[in-house]
């Protein structure tokens, strides 16, 4: 049965939402204002499927991609820039606001930059039909595609080079993820999902890597082939990358986070930098301040140890490889520094934060992807006797609803 709607307002997942009497309805594509005719969606009551938009919002514009609406990669690409913005660094309003935070929040920086460093394409299918792509919104089918007008330059040949990977794995059977970090001396991928590889489709796969010029292509870490040890300049120091490193989304977004989080520290002689990865924010800090860094991935922490000892003009950086979520740093073990940067997963640092809260750091700086765990968590340090000073939202996921958060926190 088709309806008719008015859409109220846009969700936090970029859903026109209609305000109705038990609870919301979320409509996928429509926009504030706009009325909508829709369909239901078979076992959720809260939802409805776009079929025609009747009366557009004067804000509505042509989206940059064809698949958009059926690839479940972006949420928000119809919409003019100036309110999707406004929304976006609503988005870390509200989250406060939810938790009881009354803080300004600044304006939102824009850091698509280039566009997508990194990027996951998903590969399915039966033997004769093959889609290598990104997931369908909010589904399990894989939405094939033959370019992504977000990704950087830099992944030029990305997706050509994952078609290539997954027909030669085709005959395993396996559903594929396709990893490609672009860096500073090509493309570095890893495959996961294929089962155990007999001696021709490791050969096969060598030879994939050759044809399409990749730095490295492994299988869930483990070398299959490379032509260049792929690196990245961080900073004074350059990082050589362990097979899947986890990197920020876009180079402007890595490097918009470190200065702001840089700048937070200023003055600090000792920091400790939480969940510190290779060390996006660890190498900058040590250009002024000594560092402890600290993760739970060895890897990671080997490639920020090397990077660390062969860079000129940096100050001390220790690592250690530590559970912060089971062994978060102690009150007596945070006394010793004059900052702390923490950025943890998208869950957020309970635990972490409960410490940090009842320590005597003087400055705490929180980097999070997540405004809601953002907010639980700084509503900890809060309690503790922090004060939020400045909170900076960054757009480095462009036409998504993840958005990048900064903060300065003292005691």
């Amino acid at each position: 049965m088709v309806e008719r709607l008015v859409i109220d307002r846009l969700g936090h997942r970029g859903d026109g939402v209609v305000d109705a009497d038990p609870e919301p309805i979320f409509v996928p594509g429509a926009l504030p204002g706009e009325t909508v005719a829709v369909e239901a969606v078979p076992g959720h009551p809260d939802r409805r499927s776009l079929l025609r938009v009747d009366v557009p919002s004067p804000a509505r514009i042509a989206p940059i991609c064809p698949h958009f609406g059926i690839c479940g990669g972006c949420a928000v690409q119809h919409w003019q820039t100036e309110q999707y913005r406004a929304w976006k660094r609503n988005l870390v309003v509200s989250a406060l606001h939810q938790a009881g935070i009354d803080a300004p929040v600044g304006d939102l920086i824009d850091a698509h930059g280039e566009g997508r460093r990194r990027a996951v394409f998903h590969a399915r299918g039966p033997r004769d039909v093959l889609k290598v792509g990104f997931s369908a919104q909010r589904a399990h089918q894989i939405i094939a595609i033959d370019r992504c007008p977000i990704l950087a330059k830099s992944l030029d040949g990305a997706l050509k080079a994952a078609w290539a990977i997954a027909e030669v794995l085709l005959p395993a059977q396996k559903p594929l993820d396709v990893q490609v970090t672009a860096t500073d001396s090509g493309l570095d991928v890893d495959v996961r999902g294929s089962g155990t590889l007999i001696t021709p489709l490791t050969a096969a796969l060598a030879r994939v890597a050759a044809a399409h010029d990749l730095a490295r292509l492994t299988r869930h870490g483990e070398l299959i082939a490379q032509h260049r040890a792929p690196t990245l300049r961080i900073g004074k120091a350059t990082v050589a990358l362990p097979p899947a490193a986890f990197l920020q989304a876009t180079a402007e977004g890595e490097a918009v986070l470190a200065r702001t989080a840089v700048e937070f520290c200023a003055g600090a002689a000792a920091v400790a930098d939480l969940f510190a990865g290779v060390g996006p924010f660890a190498l900058r800090l040590a250009e002024k301040s000594r560092v402890r860094a600290i993760d739970d991935d060895d890897a990671a922490l080997a490639a920020l140890k090397r990077a660390a000892a062969t860079a000129a003009g940096l100050k001390p950086v220790d690592v250690e490889r530590r559970d912060l979520f089971r062994r978060p740093l102690a009150m007596e073990e945070l006394d010793g520094f004059d900052a702390v940067l923490f950025d943890p997963p998208r869950q957020g640092a309970h635990a972490q934060a409960r410490a940090l809260a009842a320590s005597a750091v003087p400055v705490i700086v929180s980097v999070s992807c997540n405004a809601a765990t953002f907010a639980r968590d700084v509503q900890l340090l809060m309690e503790g006797g922090f004060h939020l000073a400045s909170i900076v939202p960054i757009d480095q996921f462009r036409y998504s609803p993840h958005v990048e958060i900064v903060a300065r926190l003292e005691k």
